[in-house]
């Protein structure tokens, strides 16, 4: 198992979602990371002596002087077709968005990249959102990150501060047959955001070389310590 360096930087996007506001605290209290760097579109409503925090246009991402130099980068974007109002607005969020930070990460120095996709994420897929993450983590393996951590979780518990209604009714509706997923229908339920943040900062800690996937079983393996 590799060794974190100590007092290293780390860059997160998607600070003010459910998994990146929890990644955000969670890399603030961690005495591993010196500064914490985030790049968002609108203000962080928080302070803390080790956070940098950038407003950022990301259509104009690679035109923002000086792109943060620091090795692990946590990547938490990601919206709804609903909410980004219609599929090419998706693309741009889950696609363009994500792939164009770990470029620019990369060219930058980073060496670690831990992103968020979803469960049944295939280039091949009939499903739009799923093709789209799917084509997402497809791009990224091509950039040749020293280390690649992709999560896919299926639904995100916990409080949002956006809304997503179709999201927490069929969270709720697979908690309450959780007894009933057993055996592969166990990587469906639905998993809490700061379980897939806890898992995120113990992948980063361990920095395994290639390239990583985690499905909620190895996610809350990974956040208990308990994964192999």
């Amino acid at each position: 198992m590799a060794q974190l360096d100590s007092k290293r930087t780390a860059l997160l996007v998607g600070a003010t979602g459910l998994v990146g506001s929890h990644c955000l605290r969670l890399l603030l209290a961690d005495d591993a990371w010196s500064h914490v760097v985030v790049l968002a579109r609108r203000r962080i409503p928080l302070s803390h002596q080790k956070l940098v925090a950038r407003l950022v246009d990301f259509d104009r991402l690679g035109q923002i002087s000086g792109f943060p130099r620091t090795l692990d980068v946590f990547c938490a974007l990601g919206t709804t077709i609903a909410r980004a109002g219609s599929r090419p607005e998706f693309y741009k969020v889950d696609y363009t968005y994500v792939v164009e930070t770990a470029r620019l990460a990369l060219i930058s120095g980073a060496r670690q990249f831990l992103f968020v996709s979803a469960l049944g994420a295939d280039p091949s897929s009939n499903i739009f959102y799923s093709r789209v993450k799917g084509e997402a983590e497809e791009a990224i393996r091509k950039l040749g990150y020293r280390s690649l951590q992709i999560f896919r979780p299926s639904f995100l518990a916990g409080d949002r501060a956006e809304k997503r209604p179709l999201e927490r009714l069929g969270a709720a509706a697979f908690s309450a047959l959780s007894f009933a997923l057993v055996g592969p229908l166990r990587r469906l339920r639905p998993v809490a955001g700061p379980v897939v943040a806890a898992a995120m900062l113990e992948a980063a800690r361990r920095e395994a070389p290639g390239a990583h996937v985690y499905d909620v079983e190895r996610i809350e393996a990974l956040a208990a310590g308990k994964e192999a």
